[in-house]
């Protein structure tokens, strides 16, 4: 476990850094050469590459940042700030998305005069440096199981899409003089970046909002906690994400009230193996004696997800 931590957070971060700067030194590049050319499209391409500089920087900052210990006043840690990062990353490329669709309606309205050649050979430059980016990123860095890490490569993949677009039109501006394939290219390019803005953002909120870890079917857990010798009930169950890759979870198990101590620590060391099985590292068990009244009250409430009564009952702890 310690072994793909570390391999995902320092990697990460080296990867991070090394396509931040690939992708920021080309973007002046492809700046300049659009603003000598007098294309809009290597322009608005460069202020999408500004774009995915910014992300790359915001989710370096995350790592960064999310590595802060944990202090008295956050008892987590910075760990979340990779989730807000992320966030952040999403609405941007849904905002990028929307500014496309509008620019690509004003010049399909009045179509502007476009210098093809200039622009298909920086596009080229352009897709280049993204697709040693993004392979970069796939091979090195947890794309997949990180959700700061996803939201970056999401950023270049996309700036990839909008080179190869940007090749597409020029292509098609020099070979036909279609100058509206330029705006209309792009409008398909907004398509895609929005639909990935949109998968990033929904998950970092979903997370954000404390919802229960993707993955991990909560009725199930329940009735594997239940099915522990020695539990009566469960209620009061709670799980959340703290940050990509790590669940926590908190309940109240009801047991016999005749157990000594020791055995109740078996009941819920045994709790705690079964639910670390659904991929749930943190977790907290509380035991009660059954004259609590709510065992089968409770578990009937966990199973419906009517979790009211929540904080009413935590002094009665450890009354074995």
């Amino acid at each position: 476990m310690s072994d793909h931590h570390d391999h995902s957070h320092t990697s990460n971060k080296k990867v991070l850094r090394v396509s931040l700067l690939l992708i920021g030194s080309f973007m002046l590049v492809e700046a300049a050469a659009g603003w000598l050319a007098n294309s809009l499209a290597l322009l608005s391409d460069a202020g999408h590459m500004f774009s995915d500089a910014a992300a790359i920087a915001l989710s370096l900052a995350a790592f960064r940042f999310g590595e802060r210990p944990a202090d008295s006043k956050r008892s987590f840690g910075y760990q979340r700030f990779e989730i807000i990062a992320a966030a952040a990353n999403g609405i941007t490329l849904l905002l990028i998305a929307a500014w496309i669709v509008a620019e690509a309606a004003s010049r399909l309205l009045n179509p502007s005069e476009i210098a093809g050649a200039s622009m298909l050979a920086v596009a080229a430059l352009g897709l280049a440096v993204n697709i040693v980016v993004a392979w970069y990123m796939l091979k090195n860095s947890d794309t997949e199981g990180n959700i700061n890490m996803r939201a970056a490569y999401l950023h270049v993949l996309g700036d990839l899409l909008g080179s190869i677009g940007a090749i597409v039109a020029g292509v098609l501006v020099l070979a036909f003089g279609w100058t509206w394939a330029d705006p209309a290219v792009s409008v398909l390019i907004a398509l895609l970046i929005g639909r990935s803005g949109w998968g990033v953002t929904k998950n970092s909120l979903h997370i954000l909002m404390e919802g229960t870890p993707s993955g991990a079917d909560m009725k199930q857990v329940a009735a594997d906690i239940r099915n522990i010798e020695g539990v009566a009930g469960v209620h009061d169950i709670h799980a959340w994400t703290i940050t990509s890759r790590k669940h926590a979870l908190s309940c109240h198990i009801v047991v016999d009230g005749a157990l000594n101590v020791a055995e109740a620590y078996q009941i819920t060391q045994a709790v705690e193996a079964a639910v670390q099985r659904h991929g749930i590292t943190h977790v907290t068990v509380q035991t009660e004696p059954p004259q609590h009244g709510h065992e089968e009250h409770g578990c009937s409430a966990a199973e419906s997800g009517d979790m009211h009564h929540h904080d009413h009952h935590h002094h009665h702890g450890h009354s074995h």
